[in-house]
């Protein structure tokens, strides 16, 4: 049974991420035996770099494993060894040095361990065309080397929404990356209109920009209608999908958008920024505004919200787009692994 190594919080229903979501069901997909490590990745104390270690030491000379990039890229000296001897696979969710706020020095230091790790890699698989290209270009990795293969979708009914169009959504941990300080700026520009945006996800992972957009929501007196709700159960997210009429996804980096196709499943179409592999997953089916540009965003959000035809349009992109499940995402990791 092949291993997949994973970051200790994988279970973890405070810290859901589109990256442990995709982990988990590839490993239900494919039989996986999940091996998680505990650790502050990509950047671990001495104990977690012992346990990986160990982890990996154990494993059959020449055996297959997987290895989550969180977990493998900021490492290189616990991992290049041993794969002079095994044959990892690399699962690249984001560039270390691409997450938002890294000064320019420590993104530089992470682009050398990942460059490491990932030429000493037998296969680097990506979520997305946009981050296999990425990661060929940015590390200079041989093409041959480097598969793709993005997050599947379940079938869902459609969401039933409101008639005014003005219940919104914003599906994602509330950190930088995601931008929840640039949805709070533009909703405060939309003070004469009704709407009210829940925000879904994980307040653990930044505890002080959490505290932030808090403030920020009081500071507009956007109390009663924009509201961190923090993570939810699948049944939750279900009920929230189904009352959604806009998913708001207005991140600073993304490799694929998970949270944008599992929208769309449901004829429910985004509203989201212009970066990375966001227009490639969104397609006909999303607004695209600039990244880090509030008025853009707010000038989207009023077209959307005063605009029928507008929303009519949209929503008729989404219910037509042809989305891949996941077991078409699980044989593509499994080509990868034979």
């Amino acid at each position: 049974m092949t291993a997949f190594v994973l970051p200790g919080d994988i279970d973890d229903v405070t810290l859901a991420s589109g990256g442990n979501t995709y982990d988990r069901r590839m490993c239900a997909a494919l039989g996986l035996r999940k091996v998680p490590v505990a650790g502050r990745w990509p950047t671990p104390g001495t104990k977690a770099r012992v346990e990986l270690h160990r982890v990996l030491s154990e494993l059959p000379d020449d055996s297959v494993a997987l290895i989550d990039g969180l977990v493998a890229c900021g490492v290189p000296e616990v991992v290049v060894p041993q794969a002079r001897r095994l044959r990892l696979v690399v699962l690249l969710h984001l560039q270390l040095g691409d997450e938002t706020g890294l000064g320019a020095e420590r993104a530089a230091g992470l682009d050398r361990r990942e460059r490491e790790v990932l030429h000493a890699a037998a296969a680097v698989v990506a979520t997305s065309g946009w981050a296999a290209r990425r990661a060929i270009e940015h590390h200079g990795l041989d093409p041959r080397r480097v598969h793709t293969a993005p997050p599947g979708t379940d079938p869902a009914p459609l969401a039933v929404g409101t008639d005014a169009g003005n219940r919104l959504l914003c599906l994602a941990s509330v950190t930088p990356r995601k931008g929840h300080d640039l949805l709070a700026e533009a909703l405060a520009g939309l003070a004469d209109l009704p709407w009210t945006c829940v925000c879904v996800g994980s307040v653990r992972r930044d505890p002080g920009y959490v505290r932030r957009i808090q403030g920020m929501i009081d500071k507009h007196g956007l109390s009663n209608k924009m509201i961190l709700a923090g993570p939810l159960s699948d049944d939750d997210v279900d009920q929230s999908f189904n009352k959604t009429d806009l998913l708001v996804l207005p991140s600073r980096r993304e490799t694929y958008g998970m949270v944008i196709t599992e929208a769309i499943v449901r004829g429910i179409p985004a509203l989201t920024t212009t970066v990375d592999a966001l227009p490639e997953t969104a397609g006909e089916a999303a607004i695209l505004v600039p990244p880090d540009d509030v008025p853009a965003l707010t000038g989207a959000l009023r077209r959307w919200l005063t605009e029928p035809e507008l929303r009519d349009t949209l929503r008729d992109a989404a219910r037509r787009r042809e989305l891949e499940d996941w077991d078409t995402a699980a044989r593509r990791l499994a080509g990868v692994l034979r």
